[in-house]
């Protein structure tokens, strides 16, 4: 009767043990560096984390922190989710120049055709080839934002020489490098300090891409647009991850990381490429709206442009190359995945 007791009792203990590693219940810190009314808050994350309490029932749920609310600066988000200050933050590996050599590819000139598609490429091109730029943390998706275009505040861009003197910021060492041989002086940051440099003179141009212009009032602070001929590929793009720190991802009960693996990876990834680029067409049309003059640089004038700086494919692989990879075949890699996903 006693040995029947005590297993019972144990029975007991472990349908207990199971009921509660069904019924848990997890709350997931999110953290990125724009403010709340961006794309990538109300079209991606609270979508995204809608989808993820309903298909759990209700037991994953996020608190999203915009705007660095966690604290640090955009380029410490990375180390934020590896470190489990944040359980996913949305970044730029690109803000921590050489820390991800071989995913920043696809941030070379004229590289990209349209986000989705570029999105699917970076991704896959990420588990084939650079996992392990990424092992300190689990990687939710890697995308890339639409066209990146030219903003002034002192003269309309027409052609090369018209960047000599001019001082351009850019997101990341790649855009840098192409503007330092289009003529110009380039500026490093990261978007949320845009405006204030433009307001103070520090920087005479900038180039993003016409989504995230009026969340930075960037339509309130130049005078010209410049874009590129549409039919050409884009003059540059940035590489996005979403990244999630792996204890955080590893505790979770098989169920519910079942329901994140399945609204994670490669189609995620694409998903916020297109909404990312959707969203140009009303920033574009509030760039409009505020006076500032938009003109298109033609594929005549882009093709003198791509000649100034394809020696930067060159040098990227080179420096893949040192670092013990094949460079030129992960060059070549990076454009079949860009061409194979484009439609």
């Amino acid at each position: 009767m006693k040995k029947l007791l005590v297993k019972t009792l144990i029975a007991a203990s472990i349908a207990s043990a199971g009921l509660a590693v069904q019924a848990q219940e997890v709350t997931l810190k999110v953290h990125h560096f724009l403010s709340a009314s961006t794309f990538i808050q109300t079209g991606v994350f609270m979508p995204w984390c809608d989808k993820l309490a309903k298909e759990s029932a209700n037991r994953i749920k996020c608190q999203i922190y915009p705007a660095m609310q966690l604290g640090g600066t955009p380029p410490q988000l990375y180390d934020q989710a590896k470190d489990g200050v944040a359980d996913i933050v949305w970044t730029v590996p690109g803000y921590t120049a050489n820390r991800f050599p071989m995913s920043e590819v696809f941030e070379l000139p004229f590289m990209m055709t349209n986000a989705e598609a570029t999105s699917r490429a970076a991704w896959d091109f990420v588990q084939t080839h650079s996992q392990h730029e990424f092992k300190d943390t689990h990687l939710l998706a890697v995308h890339v934002h639409g066209p990146g275009h030219l903003f002034t505040t002192k003269k309309q861009m027409n052609n090369m020489a018209d960047f000599k003197g001019m001082k351009f910021r850019a997101p990341t060492r790649l855009t840098n490098k192409m503007l330092g041989m289009l003529g110009a002086a380039p500026v490093g940051m990261p978007v949320p300090a845009v405006p204030e440099a433009l307001s103070k003179g520090v920087i005479d141009g900038a180039v993003i891409p016409y989504q995230v212009v009026p969340s930075i009032k960037v339509n309130e602070l130049v005078k010209y647009a410049a874009e590129t001929d549409p039919s050409y590929n884009a003059l540059y793009t940035t590489v996005f991850v979403v990244a999630m720190n792996k204890a955080k991802y590893d505790a979770l009960p098989p169920d519910l990381k079942k329901v994140l693996d399945a609204n994670s990876g490669r189609e995620f990834s694409a998903s916020m490429g297109r909404i990312q680029e959707a969203d140009d067409a009303p920033g574009r049309a509030k760039v409009k709206e505020s006076g500032v003059a938009i003109n298109v640089i033609g594929a005549s004038e882009l093709d003198k442009w791509r000649k100034a700086t394809d020696s930067l494919d060159d040098e990227w692989a080179a420096n893949i190359t040192k670092l013990g990879h094949d460079g030129p075949k992960l060059l070549q890699a990076a454009r079949d995945l860009i061409k194979k996903n484009t439609k």
